[in-house]
């Protein structure tokens, strides 16, 4: 399954690009199967996305929880939250 990420604020600088698209290996079908995907490519990518750090995640510009499942096709971002004032 292929699928658009896009790394939004400081993610984009923590991981040195804004975007990709992925193929997706088998099992991976949730939003947190997808972050800890991620995580294991190690260094920064294990960092920026630590379930220790707050992020939001929208998968095709909805707000999205760690059961939400991914599809292919689905564009997902992974961002700061953001607070107002």
């Amino acid at each position: 399954m292929t699928i658009k990420i896009l790394y939004l604020a400081r993610l984009r600088e923590d991981l040195g690009k804004g975007e990709e698209t992925i193929e997706l290996p088998a099992g991976v079908a949730t939003v947190e199967a997808l972050r800890a995907h991620l995580m294991a490519r190690g260094g920064a990518w294990r960092e920026a996305l630590a379930a220790n750090r707050a992020l939001s995640i929208a998968v095709n510009h909805d707000i999205a929880r760690e059961a939400t499942p991914i599809k292919a096709g689905d564009e997902i971002a992974f961002f700061p939250p953001v607070t107002g004032g």
